[in-house]
């Protein structure tokens, strides 16, 4: 049991915020009707923990979310916080199914649901109000809401039990990679760590103000809202991406960070072409040079050299860029070890390939009510991840691929990262992507699906001979293939559409 005297969870940040920041903004929603300062914000949690407390949840005891972004979902993990109970912010857009599946696995004694744009799916499920108490959080006609009227009838709690920062306070259910999801728990501990690892990195104070905008089931947004109520700064929230509303809350409330990469960054750009609202308090990743004349372009340490490798277990980075390197995916974090781990557990050499291991303050501490599953992917001790990588000779790590992906030729192993690393230095090439293909002799063979840059030109043999010139010959294409685009999901290949389109298949691990 944790020292309680040495020790602090959400709750006892919360309850110093109060005191540490009082004319602070906590939170700010729908349009800015809701606005609570830091003991405002307390003054609510300690009311609705004692509202969860009269509704018979306690330590342990889970909560699902199922609605868009609110304020709420904050105020329900620092209500829970207080208990030690969990917190799970689902996905909305599943389909009743997939909300019935994750009601029985969840089991939760409280559901937070919303009617409005997503109504029509939870009702629709199975286990619609069929197990534990369900509140709706939005208004219904007459402008009443269930939840605030649990909420609003409680007494404050008042001294509870000091929960420990090692329990898990958080839930997220991950993508489906075992034919099922599974929820993720994220503990107080992990919470904090993360949040003064990724804070100073993003340049986050308590003047910060962040824009709730990705959705809150999804832990890069989550991250940043933690992260955010940590250093004391205001959560500003939308209920789900709206490029114009977007950009009208980031001129009203002087936004200076929100989750917004890649495509969205050119919706916000081309909502805000006629220049109507005023970008310029918001922080960004470069982008186009519309985008980067409205926006102010992140100079901080996470600014310059974004990202790194991470998962929902490790509540999102295990290592940073910024940590800067010959991996491109920087070096592990302080508060977290990684490791390069072979089958049976032991440490790779630098400069092998094997599976990222990973432990320390912000990696989960497991999957809940999955045993099989946590003795697998935590049984030696670490988290595997199931991903594979380097350490390079500075102790940097490089991400080669997911473990499923490895193409078996005979007795060798070939990671398709390494193979399209090699073709892309090829001056005519423009993308690539590389499966296995079955082979009735050598289990896979290897397979390349290359684009072209405009007005270039490569035969089949020109690809082949570069890649035999450039790393072992067994690791070359058989076969060579051009295509005009590679199949992506956002910045990453879509290697399921990828080996459905072009042949693909027989992964030793699976794919």
């Amino acid at each position: 049991m944790t020292n309680q005297v040495s020790a602090l969870n959400l709750a006892d940040i919360l309850d110093e915020h109060r005191r540490r920041w009082p004319n602070n903004v906590a939170a700010v929603d729908e349009d800015g009707a809701v606005r609570l300062t830091y003991p405002a914000f307390a003054a609510r949690v300690d009311r609705l923990a004692g509202a969860l407390i009269g509704a018979g949840l306690g330590s342990g005891d889970r909560i699902l979310w199922l609605g868009q972004n609110s304020f709420r979902i904050l105020e329900l993990i620092l209500a829970a916080a207080k208990l030690g109970a969990i917190v799970s912010p689902a996905n909305w857009r599943q389909s009743p199914d997939e909300l019935d599946f994750i009601v029985a696995d969840a089991a939760p004694k409280l559901t937070v649901w919303q009617e409005k744009e997503v109504g029509e799916r939870v009702r629709g499920a199975q286990s619609f109000r069929k197990t534990g108490l369900w509140l709706r959080h939005d208004a219904d006609v007459s402008g009443a809401s269930e939840y605030e009227r649990f909420l609003t009838a409680a007494e404050p709690a008042g001294e509870l039990d000091f929960v420990d920062p090692a329990l898990p306070l958080v839930m997220i259910y991950t993508a489906a990679f075992g034919g099922s999801p599974n929820g993720a728990l994220i503990t107080h501990n992990a919470i904090i760590g993360q949040s003064l690892v990724y804070g100073p990195a993003r340049q986050i104070t308590a003047d910060y103000r962040y824009l709730n905008v990705g959705p809150m089931f999804h832990v890069a947004t989550l991250m940043e809202t933690l992260a955010t109520f940590v250093m004391g700064g205001a959560n500003v929230f939308v209920p789900r991406n709206d490029p114009e509303e977007i950009c009208r809350i980031v001129d009203a409330e002087g936004i200076n960070g929100a989750f917004v990469i890649g495509p969205a960054m050119e919706q916000l750009a081309e909502a805000n072409k006629d220049r109507r609202y005023n970008l310029k308090t918001l922080r960004a990743l470069k982008g186009s040079d519309a985008w980067n004349d409205m926006v102010t372009v992140d100079d901080s340490p996470w600014g310059q050299k974004p990202f790194g490798f991470g998962q929902t277990e490790t509540l999102g980075y295990a290592t940073y860029s910024l940590l800067q390197g010959a991996g491109a995916m920087g070096r592990s974090s302080p508060v977290v070890l990684a490791r390069i781990l072979d089958e049976a557990g032991s440490e790779m050499p630098d400069g092998e390939v094997g599976e990222i291991a990973v432990r320390g303050q912000t990696v989960s501490p497991g999957y809940w009510n999955r045993p099989e599953l946590n003795v697998q992917r935590q049984g030696q001790g670490w988290h595997r991840t199931t991903d594979l990588g380097r350490r390079e000779a500075d102790g940097s790590i490089s991400f080669i691929g997911p473990k499923g992906q490895l193409i078996k030729s005979a007795a060798e192993n070939i990671y398709p990262a390494e193979v399209e690393a090699c073709i892309r230095r090829h001056p005519a090439v423009k993308d690539v992507g590389v499966i296995g293909v079955p082979d009735p002799v050598w289990v896979q063979h290897v397979k390349a699906v290359v684009v072209l840059k405009p007005e270039a030109t490569a035969t089949e043999a020109d690809i082949v001979e570069h890649c035999r010139a450039h790393i072992a010959s067994y690791k070359k294409p058989r076969i060579v293939v051009f295509a005009l685009t590679i199949p992506r999901a956002g910045f990453a290949i879509d290697y399921a559409k990828l080996n459905a389109d072009h042949g693909g298949g027989g992964y030793p691990g699976g794919g």
